[in-house]
């Protein structure tokens, strides 16, 4: 457990998201996934990551008046765990959504309720994990809705809690390296709003979390009377036929801005930083020449967004629920090129 945060950042390289699995609504296979299997990691490693990030819901399976979370379940993900870390792959642990008890509720009439939970889950959490050496750490929270700065001091409650309560726990856990996630886990928000990391008991042992979705090209589904979505990205890959949906904007200068602010915020001053999620959505309403060059974008901006964030010191987590590695199918590679993109971009 000795290494510092920075220490242990340098240990990762590239880590990959077990979405839509563990933290499903309704269980593990409940968004169409089948259940983590130990190959799955080992084929992950073997594809070139070296951390996975575990999304995992944990309020549905705990009692609602005493909070004591389900043994079965608590097994189950304890197991999860003990596949990467036995095959020296960092986990980076966290509560996700989780039904919106903690990330909907950042909201001073909530708190007091919502830090009792924070602290029952993280406490029978933590106590079951403890004996876990540094390849596990435990992420407080996911993606907490902070919309304005009055908001703060009530996420900085619920970071407070989950840290103190980790160490409360003892053992292994008195210098586990944690990760508490920016309001809304929103780059600019961070530069406006984040002034302080929380206190802890032992120095140099936290990490923050932000993720990177630039809409209009990742997640955006169809064109709005404000805007179109953008299927091109990048200086070389706009289309001369579909001119309305090149990216005119968040390209590459402001991946590199971004990135930017978040290593002068964070990483210089020695507070490593993970990008705990990006992706971007492949359109499959698109045929022939068209979805070739969406293609080709979709490859060039996950190599390029790696590539920065690697370089500004950020440690990269790919997004993915299945379209990059087919957990029902022998674990096989379902986009080489994507695949390649993101090792390529990795590298130190």
């Amino acid at each position: 457990m000795g290494s510092t945060a920075v220490q242990l950042a340098s240990k990762i390289r590239l880590g990959l998201n077990i979405g839509n699995t563990m933290e499903a609504t309704g269980g593990e296979t409940a968004w169409g996934n089948p259940p983590v299997t130990e190959a799955l990691i080992k084929a992950a490693k073997a594809d070139g990551f070296n951390a996975i990030r575990l999304p995992v819901a944990w309020d549905q399976y705990a009692n609602q008046q005493t909070g004591k979370i389900d043994q079965a379940w608590m097994d189950r993900v304890k197991q999860v765990v003990k596949y990467c870390v036995d095959n020296q792959m960092y986990v980076l642990m966290n509560i996700h959504w989780d039904g919106g008890w903690l990330e909907r509720n950042v909201q001073p009439d909530k708190q007091v309720a919502v830090n009792e939970k924070q602290k029952a889950f993280w406490t029978q959490i933590a106590t079951q994990m403890r004996d876990f050496d540094e390849h596990l750490i435990f992420a407080g929270a996911n993606e907490p809705a902070v919309d304005t700065p009055n908001q703060m001091p009530v996420l900085m409650s619920y970071h407070q809690t989950f840290i103190d309560a980790v160490r409360a726990t003892g053992g292994k856990n008195a210098y586990r390296v944690l990760v508490v996630q920016g309001p809304a886990v929103d780059i600019d928000k961070s530069a406006t709003m984040w002034t302080a990391m929380p206190t802890d008991t032992v120095s140099n042992k936290l990490m923050y979390e932000v993720h990177f979705y630039p809409w209009q090209f990742t997640l955006m589904e169809k064109d709005e009377w404000w805007g179109h979505a953008f299927y091109y990205w990048g200086k070389d890959n706009h289309s001369t036929t579909d001119t309305a949906h090149n990216a005119d904007q968040m390209e590459e200068a402001y991946v590199d801005e971004q990135f930017s602010k978040v290593r002068q915020q964070f990483v210089d001053k020695g507070i490593p930083v993970v990008l705990g999620e990006y992706a971007a959505m492949l359109r499959t309403n698109l045929t022939g020449d068209a979805l070739a060059l969406h293609k080709k974008s979709r490859v060039y901006y996950i190599n390029y967004v790696t590539r920065s964030a690697a370089g500004h010191g950020l440690l990269p987590f790919y997004w993915d629920v299945g379209g990059l590695i087919d957990r029902g199918r022998n674990n096989a590679v379902l986009d080489p090129d994507l695949l390649d993109a993101l090792v390529k971009g990795a590298k130190r």
